[in-house]
Formats: C-alpha cells, structure tokens, sequence
C-alpha cells in the first residue's frame, strides 16, 4: 500500500468519524467502526510512524476524539474505543522510536511526532475533559470488586495511562518562553486536573486497600506532575520570606555590586589622560616571538596582564567523548495558584497516603513485577517528598516507611547498579548518569532525614536515629560509598550537578560520623578483605624444555631408565597411582587428556618409572580406542607411545604452576589462595584513618573541578569544599597534596576575583596554603619542580620530610659468595633428617639478617628445589596419620586386655607404643567395630560398694574423687570433637600447662577485704528470692577480673556476658540492675551495646569488696543449703600441702569441679529436705575425721579463688575462713557435722541426676 492511497484511506476513515459544528459534534453512524479502524492503522505503521504523523496533522485529537468523549461519553462503546485510541496516539515519542535516532531522517519525523504531542498536551488542558475523566473513573470506582467486570478494570487502567501520557509530553521551550511565575501548558493542566477533581481520585487510588493495583501507575502520575517543581519552592508558597531568604538575596546583590564596581574601577584606570587614536607600540624584553626577536606590543599597555600567544588562534574544537556532560533543564517556578494546590496535595498526600503506597511500590520492585526503570518514579518519590516534610515542619511518622535500612540498602544497591551499567552501555551513558544522579538524591535525602532526627525533642525519634546511624556506619558499604562515587567521578558522563550534590551528600555524612564517634570511646565497624589469587609470575614466558632437542634430551634418559629396570615397576608405585579423579567435576573424556599431560610431565622430569605406571592405568581406565595402547601391548610398544606422547602438542585445561613466583617489593608469598574469598572481621573505628582514605589525587580532582565554578556555586557548596580541603591540609597536615600549579592557578584567580570579600572562607584557606608551600620551598629546593605533578601519599612524604637516598628500600642482593655458601649449606643438609631444613641454615649464613621468605625465594631461584611448597613451615600438630596394620594389631590387643576395666581409653592410651591424640584412638576403635558408640569408653562409676555407698569409712577426698568422675568423662567428648587437623601431643602438653597455671593462680589466697554494708539488704533479698546462681556467677566474674587486673597491671572495661538463660533472665530484673549500679556497674552505653560492664576506674580492692558483698553473712541462713565452716587449723596443713604440690593441684582442680557441680545443682529447683535423710547423714558426720575436716577446709581455701570456665557452672563462694577461725570450739563440732552433711546430700542428687542423663 503506497503512501497516497494510505492517505486517502485515513482521510476517508477521519471523515467517517463525524464533524464539529460549532460547540456540537455531531458523530457519523459508522463512528465507532471507524475508530477502531483508525487502531487497527495504527497497529500497521512503518518505522517512520506514518500514520501517527498523518492522524496529527490533521488534529484528530483535538477535533473529534476529544469532542466524542465530551459529549458522546453515555456510549460506553464508542468511549472506551476512543480512550484506546488517544492511549496510543499519546504515547511517548521514545517509546514510538525506541531512542532519540541519530540518522537525520529519522530524527525529523521524530521531531514531528513530539510536535504533534505538545499540541495534543495543549488541547487535553481543558476543564471539560478531565471533568468527564474523572466522572467516568469515579463511578467505576465505586464499583465493588463482585460487580466490577473485566472491561471495567481495563477502563481504569487506559484513563490512568491516557492522564500518564499527557503528564509525560515535555514543554517546548522555542513555543513557551514564558518567565517564572506565569501559567505553562503544564501548569494548566495541572489545574484543570485539580478543577475537575481528578488529584482527590488520585490519592483515593493511593490510599485505597481495595486498589493496590494501581499503585505503580498512580506514582508515575504524581511524580509527572511534580516534575517541574522543587520541594523548597512548594514550602515557601503562600508564605513571606525568611530573613534566610533575606540574607541570601542580600548576599548575591553585594556580590553582584561588588563586580560591578570592580569592573568601573578597571575601565577607569586603563583610560588614558589623553584620547589617542594610536595604542602606542612596545618591546616586550625577555619574552620571545616566533623568531628570534622580542614580542611587539601593538596595544595599550594596560591590557598588556591578558596578553597570551593564542590571541587570534582558532579555538581546537574538543571531541565529544572528552566534552563535558550537559546539566539537564532547569526547573522553573509555576504560577502561585498551582503551587499552592500542589501543596495542599503534598500535604494530604504524605498525611494519609505516602506510607501505604511507598511500601506496595516497594514490594512490587523487589518482586520485579513492574517495567524496566520503574525504580525511578520510587526514587525520585522518595526524594522529593522527603525534603517537602523536612522543610513542612519535619514529622518522622508521615515518612516512617522510607527511614530505615532497608531503605539505604535499596538504593545503594541501585546506585552501584547504575554505575556499572554507566560503564558497559556506553551509548545509553547519558540515561544511566541521570537514574545514577537521581539515586544519589535520594540517598542524600536519607541522610538529611535521619540528620533531623538528631535534633528532634522526642527520645524515641532520637534513638531511631542513632539505630539507624549504628547500622549505616557499621557496615563498610554504606560508610565507603562516597568514597568508590568521588574517585570514580568522569566529568565526561556525569554533570556537574552530579558532583555538586556528590560533594554536599559526602560533607553531610562525614559532619554525621564526626559526631556519631565523638560521643563513643570504641566504636566498632565491620572490615571486608578480598583476598585474590596471586599472580603467579610471567605466564608468557617460553618454557625451554618445550623446545625439540630439551624434549629429546629427556626422553632419552627416561628411555635409558625404563631399560635399566627391564620395564618393572615396584608394588607401591603401582598402587599409589591413580589417572583419575572420581570426585572431580570434569568428565572423564577431559579427564583422559589430563591423563596424558601427566604423563608428559611426569618425562619432563625425568620420572620414567612413574610415566610408565601412569600409561599403564591409565590403559584401565580408558581401555577402548586403544589410546593408551592395547592390552598385550610389548614394551617397545609402550616406549614409542611415550614417545609419541612426549612429542604431541597436549592441551593443558590450565597453565602449569612456574617453578619461581615474582612477587613485588614485599617478598615472596608462600602460601597462596585457590579461591577468591571475602573475609570479614571487625576493627576498632578511627576518624582520622577514614579521612586517610580521602588524601588521594583522584578525591582531590572532583573537589577542584567544582570548586572552579566558585562564582556560581552557592556559599553552602563552597564550604563543603573547603571543609573536606581543610581536612587533607591541616587535620591530616598533607597540604602538600595539595602543591600543584593547577590548584594555585585557580588560588589566583580567587584571589583576583573583585568579589573575593565575599568569598572570605576560600580565600583565608587559599592563603594558608600558598604560605605553607613559600615556607616549604626555603627548605626543599625542588618545591618548584614538584608542583607540575599531581603527587600520592609516600611523594608528599618525601617532599615534606626528606627524599630516600638511592638505593634504599630496594632489595638485599646475593653476592656470588653469599650464593655459594648458602648452596654448600643446603647440599650438606638436605638429606638430613632435621624437620625444616630453612630453620637450620638461618643460624649458619654469615653475617647475614635475612628472613626465610628471602631464603626460600633464593633457593627456588638458584635451583635447589623446584617449588617454595616444598620449604613450606610445617604446622605443629601429629605428624602420625596412618595407622599400620601392626598398630592396629596392638589397638586390638589392648582393647581386649582393658575392655573391662573402669577407665578403658586411659589405660589404652598409657599403653600405646605410637603416641596419638584422645579422638584419633576413638576413631580408630569406632571405624574397626570394637565400639559402637563413644559411651562405651567412658570411665565406670563404681555405686554398688556397700561400704561407700552407706557412708561408712569415706572420706572427702574418695566422695570428691567419685563425684567428679562424670566431669572427667564428660570432658573426653569435647576432646573427641577438636578438630584432628590441629590436635597433637604438644598441644595437649600445652593445654595441661596452662590448667596447671590456672590451678595456681587459683592457689593465691588474697588478702581479706571489707564487705561492703550498703548492699547488704539487698543481697538478702535477693538471696531469699531465688537469685543465689546469678549473684554466684557476678561474684566470681568480679574476682576474676580482680585477679586479672592485679596480675598483668591494665585494666580496662570488661563485659559481663551471661551464658545461661538464668543469668541471661536475671540481668534483666530490677532489682538485680539496682545492686550492680550500687556496686559501680556501668549499663550499657549505646545501642551498640548489649551488656554490663566492669568499668576500668574500680580498683581491685573494690572489685574483691564487691564481691564479698554479693554472699550471705554467716549469721544469715542460704537458701536450700547448711552453713559450712572451715577448719580452725589451716596453717599447718599448709605446711603438709607445700611438699606436695602435684597431689595438692590435682585436689585442687577436684575440688574446683565439684564446687562447679554443686553451684549448678543449687540453680535447679530445691527440694524441701526430709528428716530422715537428715538423721542418716549425722550417723555418717558422727564417724568422720577431724584432721580430715581441716585438711578438706584449707583446699577450699586455696580454691576459694580458682577460676571457672563455664558461667553457667559457676562454683559457689564458701563463707569466710577468717571469720570462721574465730567461732568457739563448741560451735566448731556442731559446723563440722553441718559441713559434711552438706556434700552427702548434694553428692545423693548428683547421682540421680547422672543417672537419669545416662538413662537418657
């Protein structure tokens, strides 16, 4: 169909649709066949849009489909044709075209089409159609769900996409040069949509649980119509202005009258006495022309400071990759009428429905059921809104929904998102700088938010903020994300309102996380560590064994080899090689290549018999195709196979591993990593190390970028700049960073400019600097030099402190002398059997400091071994893996010896020739079926010994022995679970010294401290209350850190972390929270804190007095348990206990884990104690020693302060010796009985309790 006769069609088909007389349009009968004509035309246009131009120029829209919908609106048919039609005559030109079309044909029919739009935008500004929208949209809406139809919602959804469309056609600025204030296309439609009615159904659609659907259409429409506003412009509308208004516009009239003054005070001095046709003529010595001759100054001699040799030059035009990037249109400001309609709809809208429709927008982006792009609508919302309720009278509840992490989270991942997109599509670069700038609004706008929040009057607003500031500067994404958008700022992709609002949003964060670490000592941040692999050396360097005569060479000694040994291979190499990895993911067809480069490898280096046995399994393995050779293959055959495999040209799946690993200056690194790995850790946070990370010349760029626009930046972005130079030059003292001829090129122009008065913080800064260089360059006579080149950390150092003499910090080189000696050493050791030969020859070197690493790095590279993996430190554990089957035959034997035995593991253990760890023998006799489970090789409790058992003829230590027997085996399971790889002997030799110093250290009895009297009634009651085990565990953590802090002489504060949900319950009670306050606790300080903590002032003799007073008196009865007392001789089995130490501190740590037992039992519910156990527990006391009593009371002495692992196992504080020794003798019988009756009735509960667990 030609052009012609496609235009009569449409011609025809228009006048079918009917005509306008007058104000009445009178449609044709067939009007409703020839819309829908028109949409199916539309459907079959050509890539010019042929038929959307025609239908434009002939102002269909505005002549009979605007008229049909106004008085035609009834037919319900003809209606929602026609609001088919417009939806797709309005319909973006971009979207029509897919881009802005760079071919010139294209891109005027582009031009047409978005022409014919902006009339379309100016005809739908009529009160009459939005009226009829929005009557028709309304009675839809009030529709329930059960009687809306499916066309109903399709109704809906065109109207909503038509006002969208309409909203989105840009302004013409040739047609619509119209200043500020006055009424646009734009802003008439925006009031016909308020005259009519149609933004109250707008918030309706945004606030209706019943609608959600429409959420995201409802969006676009309001962001659409903001588009033109600012948040600052709506809140001042209908106000008078501020005195900051005032001030502001006070400030830029000086400015203004001070260049212009300036300016007259110039004209006046460059005007001669005398009017002079002639300028004058003048040699300029010293300054040379093309030639050899001086420049001749044809001009007046007061222009003479603007002469340059480019006057009359033809501009070099700059090419568009390195032009700068356009700044988008300005906004401008509506008549006064729509801003205050706007802002009364800002104000209902955030009131009632900002919250609801932010989330389900929200929800629907995160689920990727929207478009593409449709994020930014969210953005900008976000934005926008935000700063209109800061400066409305800021009200943290009206944005609740978009403060909070997620909401940082959402855009930070966007922001990085869009950047790398910026880099990839780089003819979209434009599109993607803009959503990236809008994001970066938003973001700043998050932080101006929760900036308000600080300075709220509500607590709760307050500490929302500081929650949300501990999450945000914690983590390292959100602290460096200024940083990455600073260094990577391109001028050439990103405006310069980018970086002004970059610039503004970093000194608004920075001003934050100052003042956030100001108020906390120890503020704790999370550190990410990529750790790559290492680069392993020039992988393009020739391998010279490649080369035919080196392949020759070897071959012809593995040929000799294999002939030397009659082509047989040993046992033990046959079995150790395998051709294929089972548990690798690569098939095994790649696997049989693999197979071959092996075994050319295994020639390279000179291995013959280990070739062979690699053929040979491989022809196992792969048997078909005979490509390892048949299976009654000669061995002359096998040879020419080698052969041909050490000639062929093998893919290698990855390049070999060279033999000598450069590295830079730091050394060589000897272990390397397989994977990329991202390791997390937490650090302490310093301000100063962060600002560290700005004093970069790549942060440094963007700053001076903007800052050469200082005349039209505003005060507030000029002081941004100079705060953050300010930082580098003098907090950091690096205003050497900062000597470089361009940035004092532009200090020069500051200080020039006629209206420097009014720029008095940049000038003040740029004079510090110039005299901090002058001052430096009377000392370092190469300051001049230095200011052509942009310079890092380590060049501002050297100019400032000294440059490095030549040769230093380069590395140690090895003489010739050096060499020989370190291989005469290394020949003479390396068949010893020391286990690391590096260590060995370190002490022999002569008058030599170097490190292994420079050791290994020389023998690698001198040729004495082939690869630093094989000097690598071998790590301290067994060395004993395998166990032989004369091992095993002994395992075997000494299980059936002592399988009836009381402790099984420990005699086997006593007796084993190789000496292995607890877990390995378990293992072993688990994996042999000598055992089925590890309960089996526990000790045995021996309960049935009548004798023991009634009491009769035991004494304490024999009850102590027996009661932590259960700890003893309970231990052996967590010495099964260590880790096999890191368990030896010597680390179990060193766990037993380190209990051994527990044990002692818990020997020292300290001096007697005063309790303390004014928490007394409260320990009481606390006591009688149920909270024995909780004070029990806070008083042994006080005399812990007491012994702490009295032994290494520091102290600092220390957490009171409860591990059981008894003390974890407790520190949560009032009245527990009251007693550590009185005893000088410290409560949490900040949200980042979740415990108590001991503060670093409290001395240790108030920590032991704190502590004291935490036990009951001993005129005061215990809950659930009788008062004990100590013997009244305690010095002399001292005596008796020095000489024997080994017995005293395995008694000791018997004790030690008893008293844990008995804490833990008193923590449980007691039971009311019946008389009859009280009457066979004074038979038992009636039979006991009194020497025995004392001997037992002096180990609790001693162990009075042994330390504890587990909290919730804490040992439970006796009374006081000191006080006990002074009671009569009459009461020490009554004590004595008291005091052994105690443990047979804890010992009697602990057996049933074992009991039951072992039942279990």
């Amino acid at each position: 169909m030609d052009i012609f006769r496609m235009n009569c069609e449409l011609l025809a088909t228009c006048s079918a649709l009917g005509y306008l007389e007058g104000d009445t349009y009178h449609k044709e009968t067939d009007c409703l066949e020839s819309v829908k004509d028109l949409i199916r035309y539309l459907r079959h246009e050509d890539d010019t849009r042929d038929v959307r131009q025609e239908l434009g120029a002939g102002q269909i829209v505005q002549n009979d489909l605007l008229p049909i919908i106004i008085q035609h609106g009834q037919d319900k048919a003809l209606f929602d044709a026609s609001i088919r039609l417009m939806v797709n005559l309005t319909q973006p030109a971009m979207l029509c075209f897919g881009k802005v079309p760079d071919d010139p044909v294209f891109r005027h029919h582009f031009l047409q089409v978005t022409s014919h739009l902006q009339a379309y935008k100016e005809a739908f500004a009529s009160e009459k159609v939005f009226g009829i929208l929005s009557e028709m949209l309304y009675n839809l809406l009030q529709l329930d769900w059960e009687e809306r139809q499916e066309e109903d919602n399709l109704l809906i959804e065109r109207v909503l996409l038509l006002v969208r469309n309409v909203l989105h056609i840009p302004a013409d600025p040739c047609e619509e040069k119209k200043v500020d204030d006055d009424a646009s296309i734009h802003d008439r439609l925006l009031w016909a949509i308020h005259m009519s009615g149609f933004d109250d159904l707008v918030k309706f659609l945004a606030s209706a649980q019943s609608e959600q659907q429409w959420s995201m259409h409802v969006l676009e429409i309001i962001s659409l119509m903001f588009r033109d506003q600012t948040p600052e412009a709506l809140v001042s509308a209908g106000h008078a202005r501020s005195t900051e208004e005032k001030q502001r516009d006070v400030q830029e009239l000086e400015v203004l009258r001070q260049k212009e003054l300036a300016e007259k005070r110039s004209r006046t001095l460059q005007r001669g006495t005398r009017h002079s046709r002639f300028g004058g003529s003048y040699v300029v010595q010293g300054l040379k022309a093309i030639g050899d001759n001086d420049v001749i100054y044809h001009r007046n001699i007061h222009n003479f400071k603007h002469y340059t040799h480019d006057t009359g030059k033809t501009l070099r035009r700059v090419p568009k990759r390195n032009r700068q990037a356009k700044e988008s249109k300005e906004k401008r400001r509506s008549a006064l009428n729509v801003r205050l309609f706007l802002r009364e709809f800002c104000m209902d809208f955030l009131e009632n429905c900002y919250n609801h429709l932010m989330y389900l927008v929200k929800e629907s982006l995160i689920r990727e059921q929207t478009q593409q792009h449709d994020e930014t609508y969210y953005l900008w919302s976000l934005s926008f809104f935000m700063a209109f309720n800061r400066g409305n009278g800021f009200r943290a509840d009206l944005v609740s929904e978009t403060i909070s992490v997620r909401a940082f989270h959402f855009i930070e991942r966007n922001i990085t998102n869009y950047y790398e997109m910026l880099l990839t599509d780089r003819k979209e670069a434009t599109s993607w700088s803009r959503r990236m700038h809008l994001a970066l609004k938003a973001y700043q706008e998050l932080l101006l938010t929760v900036n308000e929040m600080d300075q709220s009057k509500d607590d709760s607003i307050r500490q929302s903020s500081n929650v949300i500031k501990s999450n945000i500067f914690y983590l390292m994404e959100y602290r460096e994300i200024f940083l990455t958008l600073l260094r990577k700022f391109d001028e050439t992709k990103q405006p310069q309102s980018y970086l002004k609002d970059l610039v503004e949003s970093t000194h608004l964060f920075l001003r934050m996380l100052e003042r956030f670490c100001k108020g906390r000592r120890n503020l704790m941040v999370q550190k990410k560590k990529v750790r790559r692999k290492k680069s392993r050396g020039d992988k393009n360097l020739p391998n010279p064994e490649t080369t035919p005569e080196a392949l020759a060479e070897a071959f012809r000694i593995v040929e000799e080899e294999l002939k030397t040994s009659g082509f047989q291979l040993s046992e033990s190499l046959t079995e150790s090689i395998v051709p294929f990895d089972a548990t690798s993911e690569t098939p095994l067809e790649e696997q049989r290549t693999e197979a071959m480069v092996r075994v050319k490898d295994a020639m390279l280096g000179r291995l013959g018999p280990e070739a062979l046995a690699l053929l040979r399994a491989a022809r196992e393995v792969w048997p078909e195709g005979d490509v390892f050779g048949s299976a009654d293959v000669d061995p002359e055959e096998e040879l020419e196979l080698l052969k041909q495999i050490m000639h062929a040209n093998l893919p290698r799946s990855s390049p070999p591993e060279p033999v000598v690993e450069e590295e830079d200056d730091d050394g060589l690194e000897l272990e390397e990593e397989e994977l990329e790995s991202v390791q997390v850790s937490e650090t302490e946070f310093n301000f100063l190390d962060f600002i560290k990370k700005f004093a970069s010349s790549n942060i440094v760029h963007p700053y001076l970028v903007l800052l050469k626009s200082f005349s039209k930046n505003s005060p507030h972005t000029n002081h941004c700049i100079v705060r953050m130079l300010h930082r580098l030059a003098f907090d950091l003292k690096m205003d050497a960073l900062l000597f470089q001829l361009s940035v004092f090129n532009l200090f020069n122009k500051i200080l020039s400019d006629p209206a420097a008065a009014a720029y008095r913080e940049l000038v003040t800064f740029a004079k510090y600097v110039l005299k901090r260089f002058f001052s430096l360059a009377t000392e370092n006579n190469k300051a001049y030099v230095e200011l052509l080149f942009w310079k890092n950390v380590g060049a501002v150092r050297e100019m400032t402190e000294g440059y490095s003499k030549d040769g230093e910090g380069t590395k140690q080189t090895w003489t010739e002398e050096e060499e020989e000696e370190l291989r005469k050493l290394f020949e003479e050791h390396r068949h010893s059997e020391v286990p690391d030969i590096v260590e060995t020859l370190l002490p022999l070197l002569s008058g030599s400091t170097r490190a292994r690493r420079q050791v290994v790095t020389q023998l690698v590279r001198m040729g004495l071994v082939d690869n630093a993996k094989e000097l690598k430190k071998q790590k301290i554990g067994t060395r004993i893996v395998l166990w032989t089957e004369e091992q095993e035959e002994e395992l075997q034997m000494l299980f059936e010896e002592y399988k009836d035995s009381d402790d099984v593991l420990g005699n086997i253990l006593k007796k084993l020739t190789a000496k292995r760890s607890r877990a390995r023998v378990v293992d072993k006799l688990l994996s042999m079926g000598l055992v089925s489970e590890r309960r089996e090789l526990y000790k045995k409790r021996s309960r049935n010994a009548h004798g023991k058992s009634s009491g009769e003829k035991m004494t304490e230590e024999e009850f102590l022995s027996e009661l932590t027997q259960g700890d003893l085996d309970d231990s052996m399971d967590k010495d099964e679970g260590e880790d096999e790889s890191e368990e030896s002997e010597e680390d179990e030799e060193q766990e037993r010294e380190e209990s051994q110093n527990h044990v002692r250290k818990s020997q020292r009895v300290p001096a007697p401290v005063e309790r303390r009297a004014d928490v007394g009634n409260m320990v009481t009651a606390l006591h009688q209350g149920g909270m024995s085990g909780p004070l029990l565990w806070l008083q042994n953590c006080l005399n812990r850190t007491a012994n702490d802090r009295e032994e290494d002489g520091l102290s600092q504060p220390v957490p009171l972390v409860p591990l059981t949900e008894t003390n974890e319950d407790a520190m949560d009670n009032k009245s527990i929270q009251r007693l550590l306050r009185k005893l000088g606790m410290r409560p949490p300080a900040n949200e980042q804190e979740t415990f108590w903590r001991i503060p670093a002032k409290i001395s240790v003799s108030q920590l032991r007095s704190a502590a004291a007073a935490l036990s009951l008196r001993e005129d005061e009865p215990r809950v659930g348990e009788e008062q004990e007392r100590p013997s009244s001789q305690p010095e002399k089995h001292l005596e008796e206990e020095k000489g024997e130490e080994k017995e005293e501190e395995a008694e000791v740590s018997g004790e030690q884990r008893t008293q844990a037992l008995r804490a833990l039992l008193l923590s449980r519910k007691r039971k009311p104690r019946t008389t009859k156990h009280t009457a066979s527990v004074s038979d038992f006391t009636s039979m006991e020693d009194t020497g025995s009593t004392a001997k037992r009371s002096q180990k609790k002495k001693s162990a009075k302060r042994s330390r504890v692992m587990d909290d919730d196992e804490e040992e439970e504080n006796e009374a006081d010796s000191s006080t006990a020794m002074d009671m009569d003798t009459k009461s020490d019988a009554d004590s004595e009985q008291e005091d052994i009756s105690a443990p047979v009735k804890r010992r009697r509960k602990m057996v049933l309790i074992d009991e039951e667990e072992d039942e279990d």
